[in-house]
């Protein structure tokens, strides 16, 4: 039985909720990486970046309906005995590339960040073009969407519910992405918890990666990173960035009024 047009309009509610939901993560990668790109093209980026990258999810999205057994089944097995064994497929492939360059790319910004001297030449060899970081934009969000597009799949199966929420998710991110990008800037202190979430990113997609194709190392299968415990352990990292910034401040005031009974008291004694 075909669904009503108000059943498809409750999935669609659904499909939006869900790209917002999984979009968050994406979101933060984008913000980050635009900060590549030369300051005045910045905001540019991140709406180019986004808006090429809808189209190419409506694309994948056919590619994945008319193709979705060639990215579930098995493209190949890697069996040494106990050490290390898996059956990898397109899928399991493309979420555990993402994975890994997502964390090899929070280790070295968090790297520059903790360096003590940063010269402008270096700053300079870091940036990228503005073509660069649209690039990295459209194919990080084509990673991102794997997850969302296969649960759309799974939700229903007519094309302009799934299209629809698509470009709605993307045109949520696009407007949410300036505001998320300003706030780290204008609140650099949280650039670091920032990285440290990108960092967490990497290793879910990294643990779904390895679960999808069935890995085990030393006989120990790889299990997967539910989005419930990627959550929990976000709201811990907040929590506890907010209670550190908030001692830093205590002792900034405490050393503050010490300072100033040290004035009063020199002051007397003179």
């Amino acid at each position: 039985m075909e669904p009503t047009l108000i059943q498809n309009l409750g999935t669609l509610f659904m499909l939006v909720i869900l790209q917002a939901v999984l979009g968050f993560d994406n979101l933060l990668y984008i913000s980050l990486e635009s900060k590549n790109a030369p300051e005045d093209r910045r905001s540019y980026v991140r709406k180019v970046g986004i808006g090429l990258a809808i189209f190419l999810r409506i694309a994948l999205l056919f590619v994945l309906l008319k193709l979705i057994d060639l990215f579930q089944g098995k493209l190949f097995e890697i069996n040494l005995g106990k050490i290390f064994s898996g059956d990898f497929n397109g899928h399991s492939l493309i979420v555990l590339a993402g994975g890994a360059f997502i964390i090899y790319t929070a280790i070295k910004e968090i790297w520059h960040m903790i360096a003590l001297e940063e010269d402008e030449s270096s700053k300079k060899g870091r940036q990228k073009s503005t073509g660069q970081v649209i690039f990295m934009i459209i194919i990080m969000n084509l990673v991102f969407s794997f997850d969302s597009i296969l649960s759309a799949i799974a939700l229903t199966d007519v094309l302009w519910v799934m299209a629809t929420a698509i470009i709605i998710g993307g045109l949520l991110m696009i407007f949410l992405a300036d505001k998320i990008s300003d706030f780290l800037s204008k609140n650099r202190m949280y650039e670091v918890l920032g990285l440290f979430i990108l960092f967490l990113v990497g290793i879910m997609l990294v643990t779904e990666g390895g679960h999808l194709a069935h890995i085990k190392i030393w006989g120990t299968p790889v299990e997967q990173m539910s989005k419930s415990t990627f959550y929990f352990i976000l709201i811990i990292l907040i929590l506890t960035d907010v209670a550190q910034g908030r001692y830093q401040r205590n002792l900034v005031k405490i050393k503050e009024q010490e300072r100033r009974k040290k004035q009063e008291q020199a002051q007397d004694q003179a």
